[in-house]
C-alpha cells in the first residue's frame, strides 16, 4: 500500500556522490574460523571486511512484519550475519502469503509467523539469535519493544503503523528503514531525524480512509516484495557498517513493468510539526472511523444466510472489485463497486422501499458505502459484518480465501 509522496511533485535528478554516515553498531567479538568461512564473501570486499563483519554480528534489528517485504528482509539479514534479529507479527501463516512471503511454506499454514520465520532463519544462519514478538505493535508498548535494537525496518502494510513507527523512532533517534508496495511497483527509504528527514515531514497526513487500497485488496506481484525487501535489507547493512550512501534524504521508485527505478530527493519540513509524542494512530489515520457502524445497520452472516434461505426480499451488493468476486463470491449477490456508490454513481440505480445488505471482504469497504447510502436516504441500507471472510467462517468455508 503507497500513497504519493509531496517530494513526487518536485523530483530530482538521482543523487551522486557517496556520503556514508558513522557505523550505527560497534564492532563485536573477533570472528571464529567457522564465521571465517561462512562469511567469507562479506570477508572480501573491502568496505566490510572483518570489522564490517564484526558489526554485522553485534547488531541488533527490529523486523516489524513477517510478511512480503519482511520475508526476504529476515532471510538476508540472517545470510548477512546479523546477529540478533527481532520479529514482529501477530498474525499467522495462511495459504494466500505464500505467493510472496517466502520466509513460510505450505507446512507453515496455520502456525504463527513469527514462529514459522524463527525456523526458517534458524536454517538459514544457527547462528543468529532470533527474538519473537507475537503482538500487534501500539501506542503502549513501541517504546519498550524497539529500545533493545540498533534500526527498525518496517515491513507493514497500513498507514496507522508506519506513523508510529516513524514516530516512536523519531523520540528515540532510531533510523527507519521504511518500504511499501502495491501491485508493480515499490518505494523504499530511510527515515532518520539524527540525519535528515522523516517520514512525517514527506507525508504529513495520511491519505483519507479508502483512497488507497491495501495489497489484500488490490494485489501485488509477489517477485516485487523480494526486490524492494531486499533493497531495505541492503540498506539496513550499510548503515549497521557505515558503508556507502544510504536513502536518507531519497526515496528509491521502482516499476516492475517498466523495470525502472529513480530516487526523489526529499528533506525536512520547516513547517512541519515536531513528533513530541505518541497519539491514537487508529484514529489519526481513520481507521477506526472507517469502520465505526451503529450495531443496528450490521448484519451477522448467519442472520444474513436464514435471510436469505427464507426468501425475504432484500438486495444483497457486492461492493469489491470484479478480481476479486472472480475468486469467491456468495450466491444472488449483486455488484456494485465501492467507487460507484462513494461517487453517488451507483445511486440512482439502487432499489428503494426495499432492504439492502452490502457486504465486502472484511467490512471496512461496506461501511463507507453504507454511510453514503444512509445519507442518502436508504435507511434500511445494512451491511455484513466482517464481510466475504465472515461468511466464509461461519457458513460456507468451501469458498476460497484470499
Amino acid at each position: 500500500m503507497r500513497s504519493r509522496t509531496r517530494a513526487e511533485a518536485v523530483a530530482e535528478p538521482a543523487h551522486t556522490g557517496v556520503v556514508s554516515l558513522p557505523p550505527l553498531v560497534e564492532p563485536g567479538a573477533e570472528l571464529s574460523p567457522a564465521e571465517i568461512e561462512r562469511y567469507s564473501r562479506h570477508l572480501l570486499i573491502p568496505d566490510i571486511g572483518h570489522l564490517g563483519q564484526r558489526r554485522l554480528g553485534n547488531a541488533r534489528v527490529l523486523v516489524v512484519g513477517a510478511g512480503g517485504l519482511g520475508a526476504p528482509a529476515l532471510t538476508y539479514l540472517a545470510a548477512a550475519g546479523v546477529g540478533t534479529i527481532g520479529v514482529v507479527d501477530d498474525d499467522v501463516v495462511e495459504l494466500s502469503n505464500l505467493q510472496r512471503q517466502v520466509i513460510h511454506g505450505a507446512d507453515d499454514v496455520g502456525r504463527p509467523k513469527t514462529e514459522s520465520a524463527a525456523a526458517a532463519i534458524a536454517r538459514v544462519n544457527p547462528l543468529v539469535t532470533v527474538v519473537q514478538h507475537r503482538v500487534r505493535v501500539d501506542s503502549d508498548s513501541v517504546l519498550d519493544l524497539i529500545a533493545d535494537y540498533h534500526l527498525v525496518l518496517d515491513g507493514t502494510d497500513n498507514f496507522a503503523t508506519r506513523y508510529l513507527l516513524n514516530d516512536a523512532c523519531v523520540l528515540t533517534g532510531l533510523p527507519y528503514v521504511w518500504g511499501s508496495i502495491l501491485r508493480f511497483e515499490g518505494q523504499v527509504s530511510v527515515f532518520w531525524s539524527e540525519h535528515g528527514p522523516h517520514y512525517r515531514d514527506v507525508y504529513p497526513v495520511p491519505p483519507a480512509p479508502g483512497t488507497v487500497p491495501s495489497c489484500a485488496e488490490a494485489g501485488v506481484l509477489g517477485l516485487l516484495c523480494a526486490t524492494v525487501g531486499s533493497v531495505m535489507g541492503t540498506e539496513a547493512v550499510k548503515l549497521i557498517c557505515g558503508i556507502g550512501d544510504p536513502l536518507v534524504g531519497r526515496i528509491l521508485m521502482y516499476d516492475a513493468l517498466d523495470m525502472t527505478f529513480r530516487t526523489v530527493r526529499v528533506q525536512r519540513d520547516p513547517q512541519g510539526e515536531p513528533v513530541t509524542g505518541l497519539i491514537d494512530y487508529q484514529a489519526f489515520c481513520g481507521t477506526g472511523a472507517a469502520v465505526s457502524v451503529d450495531p443496528a445497520a450490521e448484519i451477522g452472516a448467519a442472520e444474513l444466510k436464514d435471510l436469505l434461505d427464507t426468501g425475504v426480499a432484500l438486495t444483497l451488493i457486492d461492493v469489491r472489485e470484479p478480481a476479486e468476486r472472480a475468486i469467491a463470491a456468495i450466491e444472488g449477490a449483486i455488484p456494485i463497486r465501492n467507487d460507484d456508490i462513494l461517487s453517488g454513481a451507483a445511486l440512482a440505480g439502487l432499489p428503494r422501499g426495499r432492504p439492502i445488505v452490502l457486504h465486502c471482504k472484511s467490512g471496512g469497504r461496506s461501511a463507507q458505502s453504507l454511510a453514503v447510502l444512509h445519507r442518502a436516504g436508504f435507511a434500511d441500507a445494512r451491511h455484513l459484518r466482517g464481510g466475504i471472510l465472515a461468511w466464509m467462517d461461519q457458513v460456507d468455508p468451501g469458498l476460497t480465501r484470499y
